[in-house]
């Protein structure tokens, strides 16, 4: 096995003058030119108005953002691979970078793609019965919001190899993915070659959150490498590469006007929404993606009748824009949630009296919103009483407003939905390349009588192994020390599309619970049959199955079907004691868990520093399978809300260099920046899906920035000071102090 390393662009925007391979080392070094015949990854959408951008495995003559792929060089380690990079030469002819949205939408500015006409993916808008409310509205507030741009950051960082099987005569790619079966699909079509004689197995993989749910151009390369040499190549990526290139999320643009009246009650709302794409779009998921949810999600858990909206998907010279753990949500939540506590302060009202008179209520369920959003279970007032009570507001209410350090205390509140295991018609409707549908799961008893459960679906941390055995548990009844999980190869599993929009439970569950039960229902043909019952008489306890007090083993119910079939019935199910099952939803909109979020903070007015004093969290995602992984789930994702309000940011410069390419620029948070979260759970099931099982791998990371910049601004009310972009930094916390002292003294 060789290793590879990529030589990377070191300016943001720039035409390929000439590039030249070191001498000697002609075959260690891989320019756009030498891979024939690959093509480049390009996403198509069904969308009117989308524009296609061809985005290389290596860049050809042009490349649009530091970081983007030059060369790919080979070496015995990657240490010599990185030596080697070093003695490319390549000469760029620099071209004025787009730096943010304003720069793309600049009249005259030159599109970064040829054949397009200006620099937008694509532009939408919705309006529905504006103009009615607009004249009766007594309250009107105007907000500029903005999220700054983000890294991911996976423990683990990306990772692929490659090597050719000559037994099997494969292609066969190990890729730290969340989607093995869409990178089989991707790299065929990028490699130009049968998706039979690629294999994609994804390992453990330690994180993803939307990182490695997308066909990258490293994979691209290296399985192009194994392909055409019949080696083995591995890449690992490194910190420096991920906070680079990989920076690729979260950054929105807001310019919000709502309308209400005297009491608050928001009758209307009008929102504009620029989202900085990058250079590309990435496979499958479209650079549109991020701005389609925005603009169906911003409602949030409201009760709003009036909405127009205009997103658009600005291209600029930073990374493509991939979705992250809660895919546009967690700025929408931003934008509404501070929207409503601007609306509060208008009509002088608490913030969450405000908030409970607009939520959608539990006797209206099932509720289908202005964006045509199924809301199927829930009672979100009764969320937001909840963390109330859990933060007893009532007590901070009663005490002063200044600790004894003098520092500032506020609360926050923020309530959203999670659209989870969104289905077909979703995916189809944002006209996006593969669209899901059912899910599919082999579950088999083996001669011994244990349980072999294989999903196409992948584990990236959130426990898959427990809870898929869980369900087949739930179906068969045998312990769950004899059930094995098998998950994340496409050569030994069946399809689906992957682990993403919290879809993992209500899609690879059901389908176990589909293919479990089958099976159960076949074992207990077998095992009446051997006690001699009727199969109505049969019973699954305690490890064995029973007729009455007599019982067989689940190996002797095996043993029957493979090894002693003179034991079978004359009539048995030639399906044997394996099955797949498939499947999706009874409604193809997805089901939608909710929570409310509450931050109790105290601010230092003199450095800006925030600490968390309190943070609560009253969740619903339908019927729990495993409460302790749910709490995992929450307090991972709350943990990523907290870098998002407070600490992450990957800030760009005129020419568009990444300032943030280290830990020490690019700020996490850490366990003394963190609270201890206490969680607390409602039950909905929704009657919509298997058990009643609702997603919840984003839900914990979308409240965090409203809730805390709501507590923020609470406790800067005496300063008069408001905070309007995230990450709420002690840089923006004095700035906004003091832009607030400036204008009372101009007043004055």
């Amino acid at each position: 096995m060789r290793d590879v390393a990529f030589l990377r662009s070191p300016v943001a925007h720039a035409t390929i003058r000439e590039r030249k391979k070191p001498a000697g080392l002609e075959d260690s070094v891989f320019f756009n030119e030498d891979m024939t015949g690959v093509l480049p990854i390009t996403t198509r959408s069904s969308i009117p108005g989308y524009k296609v951008s061809d985005y290389p495995a290596i860049a050809a003559d042009r490349v649009r953002f530091v970081g983007e792929i030059v060369a790919m060089c080979v070496a015995a380690n990657r240490a010599r691979a990185e030596d080697i990079c070093d003695i490319v030469e390549v000469q760029y002819q620099e071209l004025d970078p787009i730096v943010n949205c304003a720069a793309g939408r600049a009249p005259g500015v030159a599109p970064l793609h040829e054949g397009w006409a200006d620099n937008l993916f694509l532009r939408t808008s919705f309006d529905q019965n504006m103009d009615e409310v607009i004249a009766k509205a007594t309250v009107a507030v105007e907000l500029e919001l903005s999220t700054s741009r983000q890294v991911m950051h996976p423990m683990e960082g990306k990772g692929v190899l490659a090597w050719w099987d000559y037994r099997a005569g494969q292609l066969v790619v190990h890729s730290s993915t969340q989607v093995p079966h869409m990178i089989r699909i991707g790299l065929a079509e990028c490699l130009g070659i049968p998706q039979a004689i690629i294999r994609v197995a994804a390992p453990d993989v330690g994180g993803g959150f939307g990182y490695k749910c997308m066909l990258t151009p490293e994979e691209v390369a290296v399985a192009w490498l194994a392909y055409t040499k019949q080696s083995a190549f591995r890449w690992i990526e490194d910190r420096r590469e991920h906070l680079t290139a990989g920076a690729n999320a979260r950054q929105h643009e807001y310019k919000l006007k709502a309308y209400a009246d005297e009491r608050g009650k928001l009758l209307g709302l009008e929102a504009d929404v620029a989202v900085d794409c990058g250079a590309y779009s990435v496979w499958p998921f479209s650079a549109c993606l991020e701005a389609a949810q925005a603009g169906g999600n911003l409602p949030g858990p409201y009760d709003l009748q009036a909405y127009r909206c205009r997103t658009v998907s600005v291209a600029t010279n930073k990374p493509p824009f991939a979705p992250y753990r809660g895919v546009a949500r967690p700025g929408v939540c931003f934008a509404i949630e501070l929207t409503i506590d601007a609306i509060a302060k208008a009509v002088g009202r608490e913030a969450w009296e405000v908030r409970l008179e607009n939520l959608v209520v539990a006797s209206a369920m099932p509720y289908t919103n202005v964006t045509k959003k199924f809301y199927d279970s829930g009672d979100y007032p009764a969320s937001l009483l909840e963390v109330k009570r859990m933060i007893d507001f009532d007590r901070i209410r009663r005490e002063p407003r200044r600790d004894a350090r003098g520092r500032y205390l506020g609360v926050g509140f923020a309530t959203y939905t999670e659209q989870s295991a969104h289905g077909t018609k979703v995916f189809a409707q944002w006209g996006l390349p593969l669209v899901p549908g059912f899910d599919q799961a082999h579950v088999k008893l083996t001669p011994d009588g244990a349980l072999e459960v294989k999903a196409g679906i992948h584990t990236i941390g959130q426990g898959l192994e427990t809870t898929l055995a869980q369900i087949a548990h739930e179906q068969t009844r045998i312990p769950l020390k004899d059930i094995r999980v098998t998950l994340g190869d496409t050569a030994n599993t069946p399809f689906s599309t992957g682990a993403y929009a919290s879809r993992g439970m209500v899609m690879s569950g059901g389908a176990v619970s589909v293919a479990a039960e089958i099976v159960a229902g076949r074992i207990k043909a077998i095992a009446a049959h051997l006690l001699q019952a009727r199969r109505d008489a049969i019973r699954f306890r305690d490890g064995r199955i029973f007729a009455g007090e007599a019982s067989v083993s689940y190996e002797d119910v095996g043993r029957a079907w493979y090894m002693r079939p003179d034991q079978l019935p004359d009539e048995v199910d030639r399906g044997g004691l394996e099955a797949t099952g498939a499947y999706k939803p009874q409604i193809d909109t997805g089901v939608f868990s909710y929570a409310s979020h509450a931050a109790y903070v105290a601010v230092d007015s003199e450095t800006g520093l925030v600490e968390i004093l309190d943070y609560v969290i009253c969740e619903d995602c339908g019927t729990l399978v495993n409460p302790m992984i749910v709490d995992g789930q929450t307090i991972g994702g709350a943990a990523q809300g907290v870098g998002t309000a407070l600490f992450e940011e990957s800030p760009y410069d005129e020419n568009g260099q990444p300032l943030a390419s280290t830990l020490i620029d690019y700020l996490l948070p850490g366990p003394t920046e963190l609270p201890r979260f206490r969680i607390t759970h409602m039950e909905t099931p929704s009657p919509y899906s298997v058990h009643g099982i609702k997603g919840v791998g984003e839900g914990g990371a979308i409240a965090p920035s409203a809730a805390l910049v709501n507590a923020i601004n609470d406790a800067l009310t005496p300063l008069n000071a408001t905070i309007r972009q995230i990450p709420a930094s002690p840089e923006r916390i004095l700035a906004a102090i003091a832009a607030a002292r400036s204008a009372l003294d101009n007043a004055a």
